[in-house]
Formats: C-alpha cells, sequence, structure tokens
C-alpha cells in the first residue's frame, strides 16, 4: 500500500518548543502514565510534549494520511509488527543516527524495533504470553502446574468440569488469534515462512486436539484475549493464555488466586519461544533535521531506564532495557516466569519485516478452517498459498 510512497516533508509551521507524540494510549490509565512520563521528558529537556492518542487500529491510517499531507507529528508509537511497513517506504530516522544506544537492550529486542538491520524503533517496555492458572482450581483438582503439552493436555481435559473448560486461549480471525499461535508453532520448530511445514501442521493439530478433548470452547474461533480474559475471571477457565496487560484487571478480583508459568512446550527441555508484542517510539523523516535530533532526545528519555521501569511498574510489562528488568524482576517476584518468556521472546517480524501482514492474515483464516473441521494440513497449505502471493515482490 505504501511502497513507494514519499513519507518525507514537513510543510506545517511548528512552535519551536512543542513536540507532539502520537500513540494509541486510549485507555486512560495508559494516556496518564504517558502525559506524565511525557511531562517530566519536556522539563528534563526544556521542550512541551504534547500527547494525541488515536485508537491502535488507527495508527498506521492516520500516520499515512499525515505524511501525504506533510504533517506528521515529531514521534510516532507505532505497534511493533506495523513498523516495518512504514520504514519500507523510507519514513523513519535510523535512531542510532539520532545518538540512540542499543548498548543494554537484549539482541530479540534490538530486532523487534528494527527493520533490515535498521534501528527505527525504541521500546520503553515489552510484552509476551503466558500460562495464567487459577490456583484454587488447580488445587482442588490435585493438577499441578503444566510444563508440556502432554501435560497440559491432561490437565486441561481433567479440569474441564460443567459449564468450566480447562484452557481458554483466543484463536480469532485477528492478530489476537496468531499472536496465541507463535508460541505452539516456534517452541515445536516451526517457522512462519513455510506455513504449510509440518512442524506449523502439528501445532495447529494440537490445538485441534484441546477442541476435541472438549477442553476448548467452540467459541474459541470468535474469542479475543480480552475475552479469554473474561472468561478466565469468571470461572469458566481454569488456565489460560495470555499476557501482562490483563494484570491489572485480574487484580481487581480480589477473591481470584491466579498464577503465572511459562507456555508449555512439546518435549521437556525445550525453549518456550514466545512472541514479542509491544510498542516502538519512532521519529519520522520530517525533513526538518533540528526537530529530528530533539525528538530523538526526546525518544531517549522515554526509553532512558528510568521511565522504563517507572512504566513497566505500572502496565505489568517488562522493561525492555535489562539493567531496569532486573530491577523489574525484584519489585514484581510474582510475574518473574514472564521475564523468563520475554528472554527467549521473538519479533513476530524479524524474518518477514513488511510481509507479515500477508502471513498473519492468512494463518487467521487458516484457524477459522482447521478449527471448524478442515484438516489443518489442508488449511495450512491453503495458507501458505495466500502468504505467498501476498508476499510477491516484498523484500524481507
Amino acid at each position: 500500500m505504501v511502497a513507494g510512497t514519499a513519507l518525507t516533508g514537513c510543510a506545517q509551521q511548528r512552535d519551536a518548543d512543542v513536540y507532539t507524540v502520537m500513540n494509541s494510549s486510549t485507555d486512560e490509565s495508559y494516556h496518564r502514565w504517558d502525559a506524565e512520563a511525557m511531562a517530566r521528558c519536556g522539563k528534563r529537556l526544556g521542550v512541551t510534549i504534547e500527547q494525541q492518542s488515536v485508537p491502535a487500529a488507527q495508527v498506521m491510517t492516520k500516520a499515512l494520511r499525515m505524511a501525504s499531507s506533510k504533517s506528521l507529528p515529531d514521534i510516532v508509537q507505532f505497534d511493533a509488527s506495523e513498523m516495518p511497513t512504514f520504514a519500507e517506504a523510507g519514513g523513519l530516522i535510523d535512531l542510532r543516527t539520532l545518538g540512540l544506544s542499543t548498548e543494554a537492550i537484549p539482541e530479540g529486542i534490538v530486532d523487534f524495533g528494527s527493520y533490515q538491520g535498521t534501528y527505527y524503533g525504541a521500546a520503553r517496555s515489552v510484552n509476551t504470553l503466558a500460562l495464567f492458572y487459577n490456583k484454587d482450581i488447580l488445587d482442588r483438582a490435585g493438577v499441578k502446574v503444566p510444563a508440556t503439552w502432554a501435560e497440559l493436555r491432561r490437565a486441561a481435559k481433567k479440569l474441564t468440569q460443567g459449564k468450566r473448560y480447562g484452557l481458554a486461549l483466543s484463536a480469532g480471525g485477528a492478530e489476537d488469534g496468531v499472536f496465541q499461535f507463535t508460541p505452539f508453532m516456534w517452541s515445536n520448530g516451526g517457522d512462519e515462512t513455510k506455513l504449510d511445514g509440518p512442524r506449523v501442521v502439528e501445532a495447529l493439530d494440537y490445538w485441534k486436539s484441546l477442541l476435541a478433548d472438549g477442553s476448548l470452547s467452540k467459541s474459541t474461533v470468535n474469542w479475543t484475549q480480552a475475552d479469554v480474559n473474561d472468561q478466565f475471571m469468571a470461572g469458566n477457565a481454569a488456565m489460560m493464555i495470555n499476557g501482562p496487560w490483563q494484570v491489572e484487571t485480574l487484580n481487581t478480583k480480589k477473591s481470584l488466586d491466579w498464577g503465572i508459568a511459562q507456555i508449555p512446550v512439546p518435549e521437556p527441555g525445550a525453549d518456550s519461544v514466545g512472541p514479542l508484542g509491544g510498542a516502538v517510539l519512532t521519529v519520522p523523516n520530517t525533513g526538518d533535521e533540528a526537530r529530528e535530533r530533539t525528538a530523538g532526545r526526546i525518544v531517549a528519555c522515554l526509553a532512558g531506564e528510568k521511565e522504563q521501569l517507572t512504566y513497566a511498574l505500572n502496565s505489568w510489562m517488562v522493561p525492555a532495557n535489562s539493567e531496569a528488568a532486573a530491577v523489574w524482576r525484584e519489585r514484581v517476584p510474582e510475574l518473574d516466569a514472564l521475564a523468563d518468556q520475554v528472554a527467549a521472546a521473538r519479533s513476530r517480524t524479524a524474518k518477514l519485516g513488511a510481509g507479515w501482514p500477508s502471513v498473519s492474515l492468512a494463518l487467521q483464516s487458516a484457524f477459522q478452517s482447521a478449527l471448524t473441521g478442515q484438516s489443518s494440513e489442508a488449511a495450512l497449505g491453503r495458507a501458505q498459498q495466500r502468504a505467498t502471493s501476498g508476499n510477491r515482490g516484498t523484500r524481507t
């Protein structure tokens, strides 16, 4: 959609001391946390930083419209899976040229904010998925927290009683479902470059086995991750696959005693490889080098160790900076398993870059087909054809 589009240029007159950050912090809590961080960084740098929040699904389209009218904000916070699309069109500045360092950032998180080896996006915090479980339900049933696929299948089957399912996850026709499938695909040795490979088929067959056991609700194909959390909180699921963004909501139900563990793996000793999620702060290529340099200083402040820790403790995410993450582990030991999961996590766009959206759409269609009756092999075969067609001509 944006290939070959000129995304540079700054036509509007701007207040020299006012800088704008466009993000998706429409939630009241996140908007307030961001506003407070921007106020602190603005005071430190001697500028005013204004926040412009739009729904997450609209960030990319709004940024493209603003680029075409040469009215881009100074900083855009993209979902990391969308950033490569904007970077591919030449719309972003290499943050290293603006003085940002990646020295204390794990390689996987640097890749998370990079496209074709260039560092365009600084993450303040990252997230991934984990296995959440209801301690009371597992204890009453005498079920240990599962660590392997076989253990998870047995536990989910035993914990399924009446209206309660053993496990809840999202396999809906949206990015939520793809995000939740990647730990099963990657931990099993599958790869997004070959969706019809045997390891990917095995992972989808595993999901089908849980459905066939009755351990998953048939509504799984329609659920978002928020729906999954609602089911878990209502006592309709003993375990769920979800992320740390649900913790604040979980903690509102004082009677719910929940725990967290790494997502089970196919065989004992295998690495649990989940997806890195979250957003990255980028500096658009506006053509105004002086403003771009100051925007880089703002990103460096917002993504600095101190601000990362504050943001992560508020949002229950994991700091991207390894030193901040070490402090975070001490402050929230109950989420230690999440930090371990992040350490082995991967960026969805690391291999395919701007080609990821085509793969995601193909997988979404495959889930709907396979979980409603079609064989995993046939569904993923069609998905591979769709992905290849959608990525034709895409640079990776």
